[in-house]
C-alpha cells in the first residue's frame, strides 16, 4: 500500500461539481472499509447524499452477505471513491466477484493508498473520506410500495449506513 499522494487537492462536498446520481448509478463507485492490507471494496451504485444532523453525509446501502460488510461494521471510517466511465470494467469485477475468492487489487489492477483510517485509490477521480454515525437496517414493514420487495427475492435486506463526510479528494 502506497501513501496518499497529498499533490491532489481537498475541496469541501459543496463544491463537487457533477450530477452526484449519475456518478453513482450510471459510473458506479468503489465503497471500502479498512486499511493496509486489511481493508475491502465493491462496488456501489445505490446511495446519496446529503444534509443530516446538521452534518453533510452519505447514505449508503450494503448487504449482510457481501464481504464489505464486516469491514464497515468493524471501522468507524469508510471511503467512497470515484473512477469515471472508464473504469466500469475494474469495477465490475468489484462488483461481482468477492474479496474472500480473489485479490480484487491484482484483478483490476487499482492501486490502494490510505486515507487517514480507511483506504482509496489512486486512480480515483473523487474520494470522499466519511466517519460512520448510523446504521438501519431496510425492513418489508416499513415499504409503503410493494414493488420494492422485486428488489429482495432472497430477503437479503440491505442495511443503510449514514457516514459524515470528513473530506473530499479532488485528483
Amino acid at each position: 500500500m502506497i501513501g496518499f499522494d497529498f499533490m491532489s487537492r481537498e475541496i469541501s462536498i459543496r463544491e463537487l461539481d457533477g450530477n452526484f446520481v449519475k456518478m453513482l448509478s450510471e459510473d458506479w463507485a468503489l465503497l471500502t472499509a479498512g486499511k493496509d492490507d486489511r481493508f475491502n471494496t465493491m462496488t456501489v451504485s445505490w446511495g446519496g447524499i446529503g444534509e443530516l444532523w446538521n452534518k453533510d453525509v452519505a447514505f449508503l446501502f450494503v448487504r449482510p452477505q457481501r464481504y464489505t460488510y464486516q469491514f464497515i461494521e468493524n471501522n468507524d471510517y469508510f471511503t467512497l471513491s470515484f473512477f469515471g466511465g472508464e473504469y466500469k470494467k475494474e469495477l465490475g469485477i468489484c462488483g461481482s466477484r468477492s474479496g474472500r475468492d480473489i485479490d480484487k487489487m491484482e484483478a483490476t489492477g487499482l492501486t490502494p493508498v490510505n486515507i487517514g483510517e480507511s483506504t482509496g485509490f489512486k486512480e480515483a477521480k473523487i474520494t470522499v473520506y466519511m466517519k460512520k454515525l448510523a446504521y438501519q437496517d431496510m425492513k418489508p414493514d416499513g415499504f409503503i410500495d410493494d414493488s420494492i420487495m422485486n428488489n429482495y427475492k432472497e430477503n437479503d435486506f440491505h442495511r443503510i449506513y449514514v457516514g459524515e463526510i470528513i473530506k473530499v479528494i479532488v485528483d
